[in-house]
């Protein structure tokens, strides 16, 4: 063929516009769709062929469920498409600006709307506000604009028809006065342990987290009520808030909806494409070097066809975009054997795997159809200067601000040994402890409220572990030169356990959290800047017993844990 991989057969049809036949040449799609071949003049090729073949239930079953990682209730999406089309919403806030990985889920939406099936995107303005509220409502209201205007020419740059769909905005129908007292009511049934686990992989997890981020999850449940939808399409990695769903708002009275689940690819850095990871992601405007540049550096490993991000974006963007007859080619210099394509991923994949196809090779094949999808969206913006104001105006360039990194290593957490002890003379809570963490100039002083908790023979040559770079602070005439740090809960009976290091530690042994060993701690922590309350929220007793923060151990430098006696779960403080 001329190009390598195209191959296509064309037949000809005859249909009546204003009265008159016509001989046309088509191309029969996958999905059964007629499309008017470019022979015609302008005014036909602008117009979809009005008779398109029926597509069977099963048919449309297959376009809808192919390529997803799992859908939730089977039953009810073959007894719906055996009666009528599938009414679905896919949601997406209008936080971070769209990248190439949109097209995993366009790509699926081509697949819905192929099948007949009505889709309603959802610009999730509230729900962005939720989750990102150092972001202004007047920026979010450019970005929802910026969102639609984007999608829209996504979905024309892969020619999919646009009949069913329509764009709903979330702050036209979240604050009604209907909805908002229905997320009262849903707020009356849904407890804390489910509300936080149902956002586990969508909001981020901490120790106490904002009431906005409890709320995101029965927000999106609602809105399969409100947007009168039979199904909800997302990633996997939104199954929790799908299962919530489906467990709450029959509880409501309403009707448990279906829920179609995408995989999650890999970005070009080898983990989940963010936008917040400028490596990891294509921007949808880049140009054609910019997307040389970045394939280049993408992580792409020799026979590696598992953490693939250029594999995985060939298989659920590429393929199912291809019309029929269409291939996968890879050019190839003579030398190595020349063009070769594939008529199926699978095949594609064995031959990387087998490394009978380079990496470099791989890129270069990816990089023809990512600017063949991106060079339509790319004039579009080019040659309407509105378009390109919208894009800076909703992410506006930023100078960069000299921020100091909020890590744990600033901490200075160390091991000591309680080698004095009396309760304060003043201060009926209060013990004064000597505390040797290894120092040349002797043990420091340090007061603790721990009189209620810890009786004073516990006390006594007790190995603990210090907080040892807070200000020192005068507490009841007396000067404290760090904080013993402790799990501790206040209900429903408040407990307080001093966490105790691993045996054998030693007075002055380092305590760092696990993968965070790098830096120099503060000299101080500057009270101002609250360092260590910043960090604190995080810091945390796990279900094992173990300290944490974020889920990273703290650890000895020998890799002994601290623990607290009996408490798990808690914070500590």
């Amino acid at each position: 063929m001329a190009d390598g991989h195209r191959r296509q057969k064309k037949h000809e049809i005859t249909v009546y516009m204003n009265g008159e036949p016509n001989k046309i040449t088509h191309t029969h799609y996958r999905a059964s769709c007629l499309f008017v071949s470019s022979e015609l003049d302008n005014e036909i090729k602008d117009r979809r062929v009005a008779t398109m073949v029926e597509l069977k239930w099963e048919e449309k079953y297959e376009l809808i469920t192919r390529n997803l990682a799992e859908w939730l209730g089977d039953e009810k999406l073959k007894g719906i498409l055996k009666q009528r089309d599938l009414k679905l919403y896919w949601g997406t806030a209008t936080t971070g600006k769209p990248h190439i990985g949109y097209f995993t889920p366009m790509s699926k939406i081509a697949d819905f709307l192929r099948a007949g099936t009505e889709v309603t995107i959802l610009f999730a303005d509230l729900h962005a506000y939720l989750d990102n509220m150092k972001a202004p409502w007047e920026l979010l209201q450019l970005r929802t604009q910026y969102y639609e205007t984007v999608i829209k020419a996504m979905l024309k740059s892969i020619d999919v028809p646009l009949e069913k769909l329509k764009f709903v905005k979330g702050t036209d129908y979240q604050l009604s006065k209907e909805y908002t007292l229905d997320m009262y009511r849903l707020s009356s049934v849904v407890t804390e342990h489910d509300a936080k686990k149902a956002g586990a992989e969508v909001v981020k997890q901490v120790a106490n987290p904002l009431l906005s981020g409890l709320m995101y999850p029965g927000l999106q449940a609602l809105d399969e009520q409100y947007l009168k939808v039979d199904a909800q399409f997302g990633g996997v990695d939104q199954r929790k808030i799908f299962t919530f769903s489906e467990k709450y708002l029959p509880t409501l009275g309403y009707e448990k909806r279906i829920h179609l689940m995408n995989p999650m690819i890999p970005g070009l850095a080898g983990s989940k494409m963010s936008s917040s990871e400028e490596d990891s992601k294509i921007d949808l405007l880049d140009n054609a070097a910019a997307v040389k540049k970045k394939l280049k550096k993408a992580f792409c490993e020799p026979g590696n066809v598992i953490d693939n991000g250029i594999l995985s974006f060939a298989k659920h963007v590429i393929y199912p975009l291809f019309k029929e007859g269409e291939s996968f080619n890879v050019p190839r210099t003579a030398e190595f054997g020349g063009d070769i394509s594939f008529d199926k991923y699978e095949d594609l994949e064995n031959a990387f795997a087998k490394e009978v196809i380079h990496p470099g090779d791989l890129k270069s094949a990816v990089e023809i159809y990512i600017n063949r999808l991106l060079d339509p969206i790319r004039k579009e913006f080019e040659v309407d200067p509105k378009l390109k104001s919208l894009a800076s105006k909703a992410y506006p360039v930023q100078k960069p601000k000299v921020v100091e990194e909020l890590t744990p290593a600033r901490l200075d957490i160390r091991v000591g040994q309680i080698v004095e002890v009396s309760k304060h003379p003043d201060a009926d809570s209060l013990y004064i402890e000597k505390i040797d963490l290894g120092e040349a100039n002797g043990p420091r002083t340090i007061v603790s409220g721990l009189v209620n908790y810890v009786p004073l023979e516990e006390m006594k040559d007790r190995m603990v572990v210090i907080l040892a770079n807070l200000k020192p602070a005068t507490l009841r005439g007396v000067q404290s030169h760090g904080m013993v740090l402790c799990a501790s809960v206040d209900e429903p009976v408040k407990r307080v356990e001093p966490l105790r290091p691993p045996a054998g530690s030693k007075p002055g042994d380092k305590v760092a959290v696990d993968g965070y060993e790098d830096g120099s701690p503060d000299d101080v922590l500057n009270p101002k800047k609250k360092v260590w309350e910043k960090l604190q929220v995080d810091l945390v007793v796990n279900g094992s017993g173990e300290a944490s923060w974020c889920g990273n151990l703290l650890l000895t430098a020998a890799g002994g844990k601290l623990t607290a006696d009996s408490l798990k779960n808690v914070s500590i403080k």
